[in-house]
């Protein structure tokens, strides 16, 4: 049995389709150094699919293991790929490049998942779906599988987000062990190297509108001997971040949205005079925060939909037919002529204090009364800028989709 070398330059360029078909799914585990648990997870692999007379493959896509874990998997039948780039992600990228099969399963090589759910994610596939996801909260967690962090809080907290920003049916968000239809996953173009390319699989997935399904799978703890890879906080936080980066629209236009909601509101209340609510009054200081909440929930807004723009440039994101058809309009005219309508109500408004001003010999004035023209002209001077570069930024954007 040989090992072949794959060039992650290339991992999801695809291979020849000649050889798709012979083998009805491919099991692909990422491997660094797993010679302890590697072959329990073949010989079970292996089992499953005898038990159900599947036409199947196992491929270890190995990421540079110094422990004879590609001796073991040949020795076991298994075919191995080695991929020279570092990473769960490029491992995975590799195996699933190299695989033979329509279908592909995938799960760690570390003896916790059961590689014998296999065929029910198989079912799942041949019925309609294009990616199953395990569920170990449904399938069951033994003792010690998971640490309390992970089962309470970690995993239910960030499946509970990636169900709310895109809409995934999915109630295990990052269990490892899941099945796929191998061209559709190709077609997504997934490009992360590290832990999150699971969470980009399923999260793309949701955008692109693939059909996805949940089998439950259960959980077992690691059978190696030493510390696993995920570090708790650290790899929380990346999936978080990675979350958040995928979906504009909560990192940026739902709060940008409510505080120029909260800005303007508070701003309407306090320019006709100071408001007292109890016994607390709030004056011009409460309302340069209005508008400084204003300016900001611009700014977000702004960023919202340059991200959106760029990913969809990008193709990191599929796009949006209704601002597709916003971006085919005069957006650089239509931005430079709501920029200046706001420069010069701001201006307008500069004027008029610097004439009360005036007025008094410029002498000195009662920020009560000025502050509440000068702050409203600074807010409409300040957005009227912004709206302009916004603009120009826009079309610069636009120049590659023209």
């Amino acid at each position: 049995m040989t090992t072949e070398i794959l060039d992650p330059a290339h991992a999801l360029a695809g291979v020849a389709e000649a050889s798709l078909g012979e083998v009805e799914i491919s099991i692909v585990m990422p491997c660094l150094n797993e010679a302890e648990t590697l072959g329990r997870c073949i010989e079970r692999a292996q089992r499953a699919l005898d038990e159900h007379g599947v036409r199947g493959e196992i491929l270890i896509a190995d990421n540079g293991s110094t422990d004879g874990s590609q001796e073991i998997a040949t020795r076991l039948g298994a075919r191995v790929v080695t991929v020279a780039e570092r990473g769960y992600g490029s491992a995975l990228m590799g195996g699933i490049a190299a695989a033979r099969g329509r279908y592909v399963a995938m799960g760690d090589a570390d003896d916790s998942y059961d590689f014998g759910d296999v065929p029910r994610f198989l079912e799942h596939l041949r019925g309609g779906a294009e990616l199953v996801i395990g569920n170990r909260f449904a399938g069951g967690i033994r003792p010690g599988a998971m640490p309390f962090l992970h089962r309470y809080l970690g995993n239910p907290v960030l499946s509970a987000v990636g169900r709310l920003f895109f809409k995934v049916p999915c109630g295990d968000f990052h269990c490892g062990l899941r099945a796929f239809d191998r061209a559709a996953i190709l077609r997504l173009d997934l490009h992360t190297t590290g832990m999150e390319f699971a969470s980009e699989m399923i999260v793309k997935a949701g955008l692109r509108g693939l059909t996805i399904g949940e089998a439950p799978t259960s959980l077992a703890p690691d059978g190696r001997s030493r510390r696993p890879h995920l570090r708790t906080w650290r790899d929380g936080w990346r999936h978080l971040r990675f979350l958040l980066l995928y979906s504009p629209r909560w990192l940026f236009l739902w709060p940008g949205s409510l505080l120029i909601a909260a800005g303007v509101a508070g701003s309407a209340w306090l320019l006709p005079g100071p408001r007292r609510v109890g016994g607390v009054e709030f004056d011009v200081h409460s309302l340069l925060y209005a508008a400084m909440a204003t300016i900001v929930g611009f700014q977000a807004v702004f960023f919202a939909l340059f991200t959106k723009v760029f990913a969809m440039n990008e193709k990191l994101l599929p796009p949006h037919p209704t601002l597709e058809r916003w971006l085919r309009r005069p957006v650089l005219e239509m931005g430079l002529a709501l920029g200046l309508l706001l420069l010069s109500i701001g201006i307008i408004g500069a004027t008029y204090a610097f004439a009360l001003w005036r007025k008094l010999g410029f002498g000195p004035l009662d920020p009560s009364l000025t502050l509440r023209v000068v702050i409203p002209a600074v807010t409409a001077v300040t957005l009227g800028l912004q709206v302009m570069m916004g603009s120009f930024f826009l079309s610069v954007l636009g120049l590659r989709r023209r």
